[in-house]
Order: structure tokens, then C-alpha cells, then sequence
């Protein structure tokens, strides 16, 4: 039995480096659970309220697994690039992730570059939005578009940033046109 346990401690490091599915599993049409959370933008902190944004307007809520590292920048990037249309179409836009408030705020300013907002996802959204990346009890990378009626409208899972944007973008333009 001895002789397998360095077989057994090399099996599990190999699973652990494989890539993961992202899979939302809260689908489209389900309502999207309220929270509360704090948030930062351009490094100043707030509360932030899914059901006070939601008046507004349609929300995009995109979950992503840390801040400063190198998909989340991508995607915190491509989202500050695109976030005019965002605020065009009528949509406010929020990333969340299971970090501190303090490091989510020195993220919001430079690597968001002060566009947009965002905040910390505790273990009960991570869990009421089905987003928990297995082992690491933080949430896989899922963006979600929630209309007004606080139903999920688009939801898209994808360990990579490419296409969160683009998907967002047009998903809230489309519910612009219903």
C-alpha cells in the first residue's frame, strides 16, 4: 500500500491541472437570486445590489475565477473596452469574484481601468448561481445577462475569456429590440 501512495498523490495532481468544464447550471429562463455584496469602481468601494441595479436596466453578472491573473485580465479588459456599449444598450455591468474587497478594488482601477464595477462573490452566490469551479471554491468563468424581470436571459461557461463579451453584448441588444 505504500509503494501506491505516490501513485495515488501523482493521479490527483494530474486531475487537478486537467481543465475543468465550466458549466452554469442555472439555465435561462430561471430567476436569478438577489444579493448584496461589496463592490468597488475605480478603486472606491460600495454596496452593491442586484435588485437596485435591476431597476435600471438589464444586468450583465460575469463571474470570474481571481483577479490578476491572466484569463481574468484578458476578460476584465475586453469588458472595459466594450463598456460604453454596455452603458449604450442599457445595461449595467458587474464581474464578481471570491476575493477581498481591497484587492477587487486595486483590480477595478487597473485592470478595469476604472469602467466598470466589481465585487466580491461569496460561497452563497457562487452556489445560488451554480458557477463553483469543483476543488477550489471559487466560481469557473459564466456570464450571465439578467433582464429587468430578474430572469436569466443569456448565460455563457467557458474556462476561456474570448466570447463573454461578444455574447453579453449582443444578448442585451437583443432584449433592446423585444
Amino acid at each position: 500500500m505504500r509503494t501506491l501512495l505516490p501513485v495515488f498523490a501523482l493521479s490527483a495532481v494530474a486531475l487537478a491541472a486537467l481543465p475543468l468544464p465550466a458549466i452554469a447550471a442555472l439555465p435561462v429562463g430561471a430567476v436569478a437570486p438577489d444579493f448584496t455584496t461589496p463592490g468597488a469602481k475605480g478603486g472606491k468601494t460600495f454596496e452593491f445590489s442586484l435588485a437596485r441595479a435591476l431597476k435600471k436596466g438589464p444586468v450583465v453578472l460575469y463571474f470570474f475565477p481571481a483577479a490578476f491573473t491572466s484569463g481574468c485580465t484578458v476578460e476584465a479588459h475586453e469588458f472595459a473596452e466594450a463598456s460604453d456599449d454596455f452603458t449604450k444598450a442599457g445595461a449595467t455591468l458587474i464581474g464578481v469574484a471570491a476575493d477581498p474587497i481591497d484587492k477587487l478594488a486595486k483590480f477595478s482601477v487597473e485592470e478595469c481601468r476604472s469602467k466598470f464595477a466589481v465585487a466580491v462573490a461569496n460561497p452563497a452566490m457562487i452556489s445560488g448561481y451554480d458557477v463553483k469551479l469543483p476543488l477550489f471554491g471559487r466560481s469557473n468563468r459564466t456570464s450571465f445577462v439578467i433582464a429587468q424581470t430578474g430572469k436569466i436571459a443569456y448565460s455563457y461557461s467557458a474556462m476561456k475569456p474570448e466570447g463573454h463579451v461578444a455574447g453579453t453584448l449582443a444578448a442585451v441588444r437583443a432584449l433592446k429590440t423585444r
